[in-house]
């Protein structure tokens, strides 16, 4: 279990979280909306143990946070974070070598490693590329060589900050897919970004931050169609829920789905 409960923040004299009670255990995939500033970053400092609150808790496995040297890589084990830059995560030239390192740093059996390394970069859809250096990587093909750094872990909750930041449509597409395949294997994801669509394509539940404090929290659909307090909030609704709003188009989940209504509803019509 991963939850915060009352959690408050505050760098020097900017009060960041204001008083969080938060719960990431009830759902497969969750997300974190908001403008600029609201705290999804201070947020997930705080869930990964970089960051400690001067009041309330972040609760692992139902009790407040261990921040001992051996609390922290056990949390680290289980709960692993992948930020907006990947940059920042990669210190090596060579893929294998890089995702390899935490587990080279646990001791784990040179033969385990090469196991899970390989199910990492399957998972996310790397092997074609895992022979280049990394300078000559893509972006989008860095972050994905950051995730499998998490994956190898094999922690049951993935934080993921800006996962589709400065990627293309196609990017965009392949961490879908990814996100898809890291639930199937039973996973927990939590999602910060600025991509609304994302979060309302593949997101179970929804946490709305205004100003470091919880201004709503539901099923994506339900939240996202409240069109006064997602302008409150400094966002845009996601468009598929706007079509719906303003047009009275079927409320569907993906732009595939959406399509296959306006066939159906088409073919109805013209028989």
């Amino acid at each position: 279990m991963l939850a915060t409960t009352d959690l408050w923040f505050r760098y020097q004299d900017a009060q960041v979280l204001k008083g969080l009670t938060l719960d990431f255990s009830q759902h497969a995939v969750t997300g974190l909306v908001g403008a600029n500033g609201c705290g999804k970053s201070t947020l997930f400092m705080n869930l990964s143990g970089l960051l400690r609150p001067q009041q309330g808790a972040v609760l692992w496995q139902g009790k407040p946070l261990d921040y001992s040297k051996r609390g922290l890589l056990a949390l680290r084990q289980q709960v692993a974070t992948v930020f907006q830059d990947p940059d920042q995560q990669i210190f090596y030239t060579d893929i294998d070598s890089d995702i390899a390192f935490s587990l080279r740093n646990l001791g784990v059996e040179e033969g385990e490693i090469a196991r899970r390394v390989d199910e990492a970069l399957t998972l996310v859809d790397a092997q074609h590329f895992r022979q280049q250096p990394i300078q000559c990587l893509s972006h989008g093909q860095k972050k994905r060589v950051a995730i499998a750094g998490a994956l190898v872990l094999r922690a049951k909750y993935l934080l993921l900050d800006e996962p589709t930041a400065g990627l293309d449509p196609s990017g965009r597409s392949q961490m879908i897919d990814i996100i898809k395949r890291i639930v199937a294997q039973g996973n927990h994801v939590v999602i910060s970004s600025h991509d609304i669509d994302l979060i309302y394509e593949v997101s179970n539940a929804v946490y709305v931050l205004r100003h470091g404090e919880v201004l709503a929290h539901g099923e994506p659909g339900e939240v996202f169609a409240r069109t006064e307090l997602i302008e409150e909030a400094g966002l845009t609704q996601p468009w598929l829920v706007k079509l719906h709003a303003e047009l009275g188009m079927p409320l569907c989940k993906t732009e595939d789905e959406f399509f296959s209504c306006m066939r159906q509803r088409a073919i109805k019509e013209a028989s």
